[in-house]
């Protein structure tokens, strides 16, 4: 007997079959300009994923067979690989064999073995034992060697910022160590315990301004003490009267001028006499009797020493230093993979805690394997931990001088600049004014300039960065976010070539996502229109390719901001045994503005300007995005990002003739909305109340198109008549 059908298995027979009822809304039109000037993209040259870096035992899970399957199911054809370690303030041993500077003691500067016979599943970072800040961009659980109450330990600079290597005086960008107190602190004298190499020459400064969130939106000056010029300088322990009156800031700087060059005894490595080492600071007032009264916290733990900030750190470092909880996949894991679709990755190499001979051997390794790699992204997120430009432009020119050795046909770039996004942070203020930077305050235009005077600018090959428009998810609704998103994408644009980034070359977003941070709208509708809108506006403006971050199955996090609620970047969310239990709105939108809205990923599309008509268009938040397939039938992404309004659109297209026609029908329709999906929060415990696949439904032929847009959806609609 036949069973009755269930009002579950009724209601999505509607979702598929049906479109939705109209909801006698606002009348709208979209107007396709197809007389205009179109961007060509191909989509499997233009959709990407990226893949991270975990924590320990997440390679084995997110790279088994099933969750690969799940991940290679989106219908993303490129694969960026991130560097972690690079955020962890880690060297990367891409490979477990390899040689150490000083064998015998297995430690020194590491260079992993071009000839690694093994297949690399699993790769690791190592801590570094000289490291100079007490925060880094991804775990926060290490801490700074300047603060650590241990004089036997030290921080010291990269030996390769030195002018040995850079051929540069090193007074020219100089090394810099900032001591953050975080309250306003009386300070009138300076004890140094220096290591070697020690500085011969330093200026000590105060910050005259306020205390500032991050430190590159600082707003005031740096002034140097009444005293705290030093040249002739012997190191050892030195106590500085910096001031006869002592100064209240909030930040103290140590900017290291020249070197002594010197090295510890029984050293026979050059590096390790170039830059500067310090082994402890010790801040505060000086009493009538020169006595001084600390205000720095001396602690081997970074939540509570006194929080320092440094220009470089050497990777320097020993066997014993291996990070368990930071895992790489490794590159044969990747290159293998199915996610890759037989198409070249976009590899990474450290930079800011590695050395060019690794780098070299990275890429050495790749091409003795017969991996197809074309780009080498140098780095991850420099100005994201506050790095000078200046000495990221030094070191980018090495590290490319060494990858073109190991691979001539090998492109460089970067440098993954993670303050694309819409505040833009990288406009640099009053935390960066030293001697070379010119008065230039954009992080990216700095950068630029320091190649074009050494003319050095054939070295970078593409222009790479991030995209996370809402750092602060307290601020809007996620509706008001979504409607200024599009202001965002064309202010990015324009700062980009303001800053004088050529266009002669590809523009690549290495990453993408709602925000940086961790919030419900990352798992819920505004992430599938967000991130709809990044690839279309984006590939609109001429970018090469966007990556998606993340495809790799996840679970929910806390953030740190007070009104962070549980979220995640994340498409594929894992149940308590690990494996993927829910498709999220980012994985079913991918799915649908990269797999119904293009068509043949290899085939040739057409992008052409869309935009809305009709008496309340400047008051609705919608926003539309044309294409012709290559067998020149028209698709059209439509986002409603308003949270109540239920719009009806028509469509028209502008000819040749520059008239305009009613686009008929049969048109096949994919709408993805609140009917598909929503989410049940509870704490880390949130998961989808229900999560549905797109509807999809046809509308008759021959007549115009007249469509009801949900509030917060995005619809897909495409061509099924054949063009003549």
């Amino acid at each position: 007997m036949r069973r009755p059908a269930s009002i579950f298995s009724v209601f999505l027979f509607l979702c598929l079959l049906e479109p939705p009822a109209r909801a006698g809304a606002e009348d709208l039109t979209v107007e396709i300009d197809a007389t205009a000037i179109p961007v060509r993209v191909i989509p499997a040259e233009a959709l990407g994923a990226a893949l991270d870096g975990g924590q320990k035992g997440d390679i084995d899970r997110v790279y088994h067979p099933a969750s690969v399957k799940e991940m290679a199911s989106v219908p993303f054809h490129r694969v960026t690989y991130r560097l972690r370690t690079e955020l962890s303030g880690e060297v990367w041993h891409w490979s477990a064999d390899g040689t150490w500077s000083d064998p015998g003691h297995s430690q020194g500067y590491w260079v992993s073995n071009v000839k690694a016979e093994k297949p690399i599943r699993v790769s690791y970072g190592f801590r570094l034992p000289r490291r100079g800040n007490t925060h880094d961009q991804a775990n926060q659980d290490g801490f700074s060697r300047l603060s650590d109450g241990d004089p036997a330990g030290f921080w010291k600079s990269n030996p390769y910022l030195d002018q040995h290597f850079t051929g540069e005086d090193n007074a020219a960008n100089p090394q810099w160590v900032l001591i953050n107190f975080e309250k306003r602190t009386r300070i009138g004298g300076l004890r140094i315990l220096w290591a070697d190499p020690y500085a011969t020459e330093y200026e000590v400064q105060y910050f005259d301004g306020g205390l500032a969130k991050y430190y590159n939106t600082l707003k005031g000056r740096w002034r140097t003490f009444q005293n705290g010029k030093i040249v002739g300088g012997t190191g050892g322990d030195v106590l500085l009267p910096l001031s006869d009156t002592p100064v209240e800031t909030y930040y103290l700087r140590i900017l290291l001028k020249k070197s002594s060059g010197t090295a510890a005894a029984g050293s026979t490595d050059i590096r390790d006499g170039l830059g500067f080492a310090i082994r402890e600071l010790y801040a505060g007032e000086l009493d009538a009797k020169g006595n001084l009264s600390d205000r720095i916290v001396h602690a081997a733990d970074g939540s509570t020493q006194t929080k320092m900030l440094t220009s470089s750190t050497d990777p320097w470092h020993r066997a014993t230093d291996r990070d368990e909880n930071v895992e790489q996949p490794g590159l044969d894991l990747i290159m293998q993979s199915a996610l890759t679709h037989g198409k070249d990755v976009l590899v990474p190499t450290g930079v800011l805690y590695d050395t060019p001979e690794n780098a070299a051997a990275e890429i050495s390794f790749l091409k003795a394997r017969g991996y197809d790699i074309r780009q080498i992204e140098i780095g991850e997120e420099p100005d994201g931990q506050y790095v000078t430009p200046e000495h990221y432009g030094a070191l980018f020119i090495q590290f490319a001088d060494a990858i073109r050795k190991a691979n001539p046909e090998a492109v460089a770039g970067g440098p993954s600049l993670v303050q694309g996004g819409g505040d833009f942070r990288s406009e640099v203020e009053g935390w960066d004014n030293v001697p070379g930077s010119a008065g230039e305050r954009p992080w990216m235009k700095r950068f630029l300039s320091y190649l074009i005077a050494r003319k050095r600018s054939s070295v970078f090959g593409f222009f790479s960065f991030e995209w996370y428009p809402f750092d602060d998810l307290c601020k809007d609704e996620p509706s008001k976010q979504l409607m200024d998103h599009p202001d965002l994408v064309d202010a990015a644009f324009k700062r980009f070539e303001d800053y004088g980034v050529s266009r002669q070359i590809p523009w690549i977003i290495t990453e993408y996502g709602y925000s940086s941070f961790s919030g419900q709208p990352e798992v819920e509708l505004p992430a599938a229109l967000l991130n709809a809108e990044v690839v279309a506006r984006f590939l609109m403006r001429g970018v090469k390719t966007a990556h998606l971050f993340s495809i790799e199955p996840n679970s929910l996090v806390k953030g740190l901001q007070e009104c962070e609620t549980w979220g995640n970047q994340m498409a594929l969310q894992t149940g308590p045994n690990g494996k993927v239990s829910w498709h999220l709105p980012t994985y079913y939108g991918a799915k649908l503005y990269g797999g119904e809205w293009f068509g043949e990923p290899s085939g040739l599309h057409r992008l052409y300007p869309a935009r809305l008509a009709g008496g309340l268009a400047s008051q609705i938040g919608l926003t539309a995005y044309a294409l012709q397939r290559p067998d020149n039938r028209w698709s059209l992404l439509i986002l409603n990002k308003e949270p109540a309004r239920s719009p009806t659109v028509a469509v028209t297209i502008k000819d040749a003739e520059l008239r305009e026609k009613s686009w008929l029908g049969p048109h096949e329709v994919f709408q993805y909305s609140p009917r598909q999906y929503e989410w049940q929060p509870n704490g880390g415990a949130g998961h989808p109340k229900f999560s549905r696949p797109p509807a999809r439904w046809q509308t008759p032929g021959g007549s115009p198109l007249a469509l009801v847009l949900p509030p917060m959806s995005l619809t897909v609609v495409r061509d099924l008549h054949k063009p003549d």
